[in-house]
């Protein structure tokens, strides 16, 4: 491995393994750039991102600029006399002098299968239509939006019980292991560049919290990809008695309805609480949880909180 002068630029856990795995590999990190510090929870003051604190964890220089688009920011940049800068999820724009500052450029590690899947929320996405599978992207940035050359790629299966957690944290692992790779192709020169095909374009909009609101005029399957793919935020939900009810656990079950959708059917083979959707599908709903109390299996939650068969939900 070549010893490479790198910029560390990102925010969220997802970066966290990229970090550790260049830190421990003996990359010189001249700078550590992550999203500043904001508000948190209640009673919270404006906590440090994960990143930040990781960096600092190891000593790491850690600049939290609101934005790059100042000469000032930029010319601190340059200044770092960069190799590459290493980009995960990090959040701010990087204006062209910054993709070009470094010798060899700006590097990301992006958690879907370019092109499919440019943007913000690629793993939930990527569930939310039911790929069979996705990956990491490493590329080479350009001014564009995930529009980048791509510099390798590795491929993950979607299986069925993963959830935005289980496939964030297996991808975000594999992107610390491709990064390391891609840096050594890159320093020997054995990497080369292929343009993104022009087919197969996706784009994975920002999460919404209204999308997390059950339809239950959607198919059992659909809602199902629903939960996996909004696991942990924003969380599925439903209103039954004034109350919004989280659901954490469902599954759809091998039966049909003629019911209206979101009518409760009550038990139906073990389900405690079966529930009508969409083309007469039928969805089990198995752990529950109202607002302010713990999480509930089914029937445990309708022995103090009743939901009587024929009831509709909306």
């Amino acid at each position: 491995m070549t010893p490479l002068t790198l910029a560390f630029m990102g925010t969220p856990e997802f970066a966290c393994p990229a970090l550790e795995a260049l830190v421990e590999a003996g990359h010189r990190i001249a700078a550590v750039y992550s999203q500043p510090p904001r508000p948190a929870g209640r009673g919270q003051r404006d906590p440090p991102s994960p990143v930040q604190r990781l960096a600092e964890h190891h000593g790491l220089e850690v600049r939290t600029p609101a934005s790059l688009k100042s000469e000032s920011e930029q010319a601190a940049f340059r200044a770092l006399g960069l190799d590459a800068a290493v980009v995960v999820a990090y959040g701010l724009i990087l204006p062209p002098a910054v993709l070009t500052a470094p010798r060899r450029g700006c590097l990301n590690i992006h958690a879907s299968l370019l092109p499919r899947w440019r943007g913000a929320a690629p793993i939930q996405r990527a569930i939310l239509a039911g790929d069979a599978e996705t990956g990491i992207t490493i590329m080479q940035m350009d001014k564009g939006l995930d529009t980048g050359a791509i510099l390798t790629q590795e491929r993950s299966a979607i299986e069925p019980d993963d959830t935005a957690a289980t496939l964030h944290d297996r991808l975000s692992l594999m992107g610390a292991r491709l990064i390391l790779e891609a840096l050594d192709a890159l320093a020997a020169g054995r990497l080369e560049a292929k343009p993104q095909p022009a087919e197969g374009v996706t784009y994975a909009a920002k999460l919404e919290r209204q999308e997390a609101r059950i339809d239950w005029r959607e198919p059992a399957s659909l809602i199902h990809r629903r939960l996996r793919a909004f696991t942990p935020w924003p969380g599925l939900w439903f209103e039954a008695k004034g109350e919004r009810l989280r659901v954490l656990d469902m599954r759809p079950l091998p039966i049909g309805t003629g019911e209206a959708p979101g009518t409760i059917l009550g038990p139906a083979g073990q389900a405690a609480l079966a529930v009508a959707c969409g083309e007469g599908t039928v969805l089990a709903v198995e752990q529950l949880q109202r607002p302010g109390k713990k999480p509930v299996a089914a029937a445990d939650l309708l022995r103090g909180f009743p939901l009587e068969a024929g009831t509709r939900l909306t």
